[in-house]
């Protein structure tokens, strides 16, 4: 149990989502009096108070009676090239906590004092103020607190994604299309989606609903120009083949078709793909897809919930290659009951294929998940073993000739690491850089979806959520619209 007594200052939130990405005790609990601890307990005092018209920050970390670390630290020092006050204390007071949290860590956490999911966004800020590269990455090291070797990746990822998302423009966007059903719901999986067999009734009537949707968006962007198209879900090619045309067919009546400059289905599930699916998709202008293994061990694939082996997997990857296709592949590190032998022996059944894309995800446990009702049932891999597994996956991309291109973290990540998209010169996926970097306009349609409207002048992002379940979708589709329509007519 680790007790927290917080003083001179709110950051409740900020302070319980550093503490946890600490340490791998996640029971924390916030006291108001130091009476309230047992000498179990670990407690950790954070007080803020203003001393000399400056504001210091104090952590002590007591166990059984004693302070085993301690730190004080000035706002003075505090230097991320912000001119936000709050800001600015809020990071001291996060500064105390990783000093004093780290004296008693045997090794010192990679991301620093960072919690969130986009961290390259702290680079692209700086590099927008005409920062150079020596100073972002003192920044990044002696501010935040990350290594060298996290530092330099996102420096780098940083530099790449901005060929491709500068420079802004506001009359430019991209289109997600949410189809939220899948043949079985892995057991990770935290995403808006629907098994086939159960919903099969309301497949017709959401795919009206849908393509009504995406008719009322391009009345709304009719002086916009749609750059990227992203299908995703779920399983985008769990419904019908005419299902999917017909979507597909819908976008190119709405939007003009010059303007795109890639469009990406997410085929996912081996066991949804087959010929006559990626004929149609070929002779309709689709370019990208997604095959997704997780992992290569059959072993794991059925206990997680996949409905298709790694033979399946090899079998359809050759037929979309053969017909052309660029392919991102995913896997995942620290399925249940996997470590570093079967990561190993993933990559390199994947550096076999050679895939143009692969996106490396550290498995993170999500509250809308089974794993997470289940979690006791399996057996996790942890901090050390997932980086020597991650080490691996690098080692293999580098070997595959693949660099990194995007990045981004989750809560209750696994070891605290992240996710990392890599892939072969020029075959960067454009959409997945700008949902990760909120630079341009996204606008999504059907269940799930979330419309994220940016505003460059103030470099601010406008959430317009749909609903998730499918009843409530289909009952109002209306409303989704509506709520666009407000956000978008005032853009």
């Amino acid at each position: 149990m680790i007790k927290v007594l917080i003083k001179g200052h709110n950051f409740k939130y900020d302070v319980f989502e550093l503490i946890r990405s600490l340490y791998e005790d996640n029971n924390i609990e916030f006291i108001e009096d130091e009476a309230l601890v047992n000498n179990q307990s670990l407690l950790i005092e954070n007080n803020l108070y203003k001393k000399n018209e400056t504001y210091e920050v104090e952590t002590v970390i007591i166990k059984e009676y004693n302070i085993i670390s301690k730190s004080l630290d000035n706002i003075t020092n505090v230097d991320i090239k912000k001119d936000n006050e709050k800001k600015n204390i809020k990071t001291l007071v996060k500064q105390s906590l990783f000093n004093a949290i780290t004296k008693t860590l045997n090794n010192k956490p990679s991301w620093g004092i960072l919690t969130g999911i986009r961290p390259t966004k702290i680079v692209h800020d700086l590099l927008d103020k005409n920062i150079n590269r020596k100073e972002i990455k003192d920044i990044l090291m002696n501010q935040y607190k990350i290594s060298r070797e996290k530092t330099n990746l996102l420096i780098s990822i940083a530099k790449r994604e901005r060929s491709f998302i500068y420079p802004l423009d506001k009359d430019k966007f991209s289109l997600y299309i949410s189809i939220p059903f899948c043949p079985t719901r892995c057991i990770y999986c935290s995403f808006p989606s629907n098994s086939l067999k159960k919903s099969s009734s309301l497949v017709n009537i959401y795919i009206e609903k849908l393509l009504y949707e995406i008719e009322k968006i391009g009345q709304l962007t009719k002086d916009m120009k749609l750059e990227a198209v992203y299908i995703g879900g779920g399983t985008p090619t769990s419904i019908s083949n005419n299902d999917l045309k017909r979507i597909i067919n819908k976008i190119y009546e709405v939007f003009s078709k010059n303007t795109f400059k890639e469009f990406t289905v997410e085929a996912g599930r081996p066991d949804t793909i087959n010929l006559e699916l990626l004929n149609m998709l070929k002779s309709n202008g689709v370019e990208r897809i997604s095959i997704n293994p997780q992992t290569m061990c059959n072993k794991t694939l059925e206990k997680i919930g996949r409905n298709h082996t790694r033979e399946d997997i090899i079998k359809t990857y050759e037929l979309a290659k053969r017909l052309g296709f660029t392919i991102n592949m995913d896997l995942i590190v620290g399925l249940p009951e996997e470590g570093i032998n079967e990561i190993e022996y993933t990559m390199k059944e994947i550096k076999k294929l050679n895939p143009d894309n692969l996106t490396v995800h550290t498995l993170a446990i999500k509250k809308a998940s089974k794993l997470m009702e289940k979690e006791r049932n399996f057996k996790l891999a942890m901090g050390n073993d997932i980086k020597e597994m991650l080490k691996i996956t690098k080692q293999y991309t580098k070997e595959m000739k693949m660099h990194p291109y995007y990045l981004y973290r989750q809560k209750k990540i696994l070891g605290n690491y992240e996710n990392v998209g890599y892939c072969k010169i020029n075959k960067e996926c454009i959409y997945n850089m700008l949902i990760m970097e909120e630079k341009q306009t996204i606008i999504a349609a059907g269940a799930g979806a979330v419309s994220k409207i940016y505003f460059p002048d103030s470099n601010r992002i406008q959430r317009v959520p749909n609903v998730k379940g499918l009843n409530e979708y289909i009952k109002r589709n209306g409303e989704m619209i509506e709520r666009k329509k407000k956000h978008l007519l005032t853009y």
